[in-house]
């Protein structure tokens, strides 16, 4: 389970071998064992004792800004596999490799894209043709992504042209089956100018912290990508890999507004635009994390959605180091089929 401290002024110690969370007269404990993360969304104290439990049983503590970023992580010291996989991502950049590797994750988010649309599709047959344009769009795009060859220096502005052209076409999909009062005129990001990129935001931000903890137990170089370009701190990999797990965070905020389970006091006012209020952050992590823990069919059985994310990670270092082994472009395809798992899901 993640721990998250999302009350102002609260306080968080060990007690044996468990955390102590304390805020005024009000106090919980929680066994280490039941942990994986423990993430912090406002204002909190914590002591060193806390912190070296957390680290002892490879529990990362993440701070996340008002916007749901990541700005600070405490995490163990230690490199989490061989060397050899960090040289291996610096080898094949320059190769046909890097851009396979790369259409491989930009093809499934457009995958995962257009399988949500359509199962959007089912239950709202007045929106059937303005979803079937947008999945025919992303289609395209897919199938012009899957034709290129060459390097990632060569193709990396077609790459991004072709994911910001599905992108659009998905956004204004998911938007035309907002109740009137939330449809959003596209992505913007921070600060957010509307109540559902402020959520996806958010959530997006909790993901990227998953992501880089999978790259880092893995023995991935977070900060040594291949489409997004390298720069001072920035997290490459990170942004690289997310890609196919945006879906994670895209279901369970759809899902919120088409529910009607948004209300008005879920955001706040933010300096050009707006953010989550605490009840808005409780409301979105908690439906999240119940997404990330429902299963799905992963390589031939079914996985908590959570550990799909490390397990990939995994695949992909192993495949650095053990080309051979990597799967055929038709057997991608069918790896990743969810349909009838997804479709209780109501979004």
């Amino acid at each position: 389970m993640q721990l998250v401290i999302n009350s102002y002024g609260s306080y968080l110690r060990k007690a044996g071998n468990c955390f102590l969370v304390k805020r005024d007269d009000k106090s919980f404990e929680v066994a280490v064992s039941k942990i994986n993360s423990i993430l912090i969304t406002t204002a909190a104290h914590i002591t060193t004792d806390a912190i070296k439990l957390a680290v002892d049983n490879n529990i990362d503590i993440v701070f996340l800004d008002a916007h749901g970023d990541p700005y600070g992580r405490v995490w163990h010291p230690k490199l989490g596999s061989t060397t050899l996989i960090r040289r291996k991502q610096l080898e094949i950049y320059g190769s046909s490799e890097g851009l396979r590797l790369t259409k491989e994750w930009g093809i499934r988010k457009l995958d995962n894209q257009i399988d949500f649309l359509n199962r959007l599709m089912k239950p709202r047959e007045d929106k059937r043709e303005e979803l079937v344009r947008s999945v025919d769009e992303i289609v395209k795009s897919r199938e012009q992504m899957k034709n290129l060859r060459g390097t990632i220096d060569a193709r990396r502005q077609d790459m991004l042209g072709l994911e910001g052209k599905a992108s659009r076409y998905y956004f204004e999909a998911l938007s035309s089956i907002m109740p009137e009062k939330y449809k959003f005129a596209g992505r913007s990001r921070n600060p957010a100018r509307d109540e559902f990129n402020a959520l996806l935001n958010y959530g997006y931000g909790i993901l990227y912290s998953l992501v880089e903890k999978a790259c880092i137990i893995s023995g991935l170089d977070p900060y040594v990508g291949f489409l997004h370009t390298d720069s001072y701190n920035k997290r490459s990999l990170v942004f690289d890999i997310i890609e196919m797990f945006r879906i994670y965070i895209d279901e369970p905020v759809v899902f919120l507004f088409t529910k009607r389970m948004i209300k008005d006091e879920f955001f706040e006012p933010l300096e050009q635009g707006l953010g989550l209020s605490k009840e808005g952050k409780a409301a979105l992590i908690e439906a999240v994390n119940k997404n990330l823990e429902e299963a799905i069919a992963y390589r031939g059985r079914n996985v908590k959605t959570r550990n799909t994310i490390q397990m990939e990670c995994h695949r992909i270092a192993n495949s650095l180091i053990r080309p051979s082994e990597e799967p055929e472009w038709e057997d991608w395809d069918m790896l990743v089929e969810v349909d009838d798992l997804k479709d209780g899901r109501g979004c």
